[in-house]
């Protein structure tokens, strides 16, 4: 790293919300440099009530991973952070869903677009940093979607599968240069874009029987894990899917 005295920098895609604007807090509370890769921009990373020590880490950097050209400059960016890039966190997607009988190519195509070469891109991009860097840490943010069978959801399931793969791939290809990939895979998780759905009384009761504990998990459960393995920094750790699913993806 470019200089010890400083923290490292890490940056999350889709940092504005959800998953991704809890992740980017959470390691910014944990002294990291944080840069919060949205499509749109830049002040919505920082919520009411996070400190200005931790809000003085969460640095705005506009970045549309569909578009190769700003995902390469919203790197650079980020690696001109602290004492340079450390890790990235692949959180940015899309989910749409619909008969697969009539579920729209384009729309399918869309899903793979943004969710599968889109993350590949971030990690293409962030290769050269982190192998200058000395090494870092990928975190992608899959799905176990990636081994059930959604109804409705052949895209999205496709997809998250595909960023399975794609993260073991690249642990195997890049561990010579202390590269690490990981697939961290979330059960449902309540946040502003699933509320609607997992609040309707149907979904409540699906989950009380589909969740051994009865009940969805939240973005800070997620951003706790993705926190610890960057605070960890164990190097044997990479190549696998980790499922934070509260037990649902085995439940009988």
């Amino acid at each position: 790293m470019k200089n010890q005295a400083l923290p490292t920098a890490i940056g999350v895609t889709g940092a504005s919300r959800g998953i991704g604007a809890a992740t980017a807090i959470e390691l910014a509370r944990r002294g990291f440099m944080v840069a919060c890769l949205n499509r749109n921009c830049l002040a919505t990373a920082c919520p009411e009530g996070i400190s200005g020590d931790v809000s003085s880490r969460l640095v705005g950097v506009q970045c549309d991973i569909r578009d190769e050209e700003s995902v390469q400059r919203a790197l650079q960016q980020a690696n001109n952070l602290g004492s340079g890039l450390f890790g990235v966190i692949n959180n940015a997607g899309i989910a749409s869903g619909g008969p697969s009988d009539t579920y729209a190519l384009k729309d399918f195509e869309e899903t793979l677009r943004t969710n599968v070469i889109g993350t590949f891109s971030v990690c293409q991009s962030a290769y050269p940093f982190l192998a200058a860097n000395g090494g870092g840490i990928i975190v992608n943010i899959g799905s176990f979607w990636d081994r059930i069978g959604g109804k409705r959801y052949a895209a999205y399931c496709a997809s998250k599968a595909a960023v399975a793969a794609i993260s073991r791939a690249l642990a195997v290809e890049w561990a010579k240069k202390n590269i690490r990939v990981l697939d961290v895979a979330p059960g449902y998780v309540r946040t502003e874009m699933t509320a609607d759905h997992l609040d309707q009384q149907a979904m409540q009761e699906h989950l009380k029987g589909r969740i051994p504990r009865g009940y969805p998990g939240e973005p800070g459960d997620i951003a706790r894990f993705v926190g610890s393995i960057f605070v960890e920094n164990n190097s044997y750790l990479t190549g696998t899917t980790i499922y934070i699913d509260g037990a649902q993806g085995i439940s009988p």
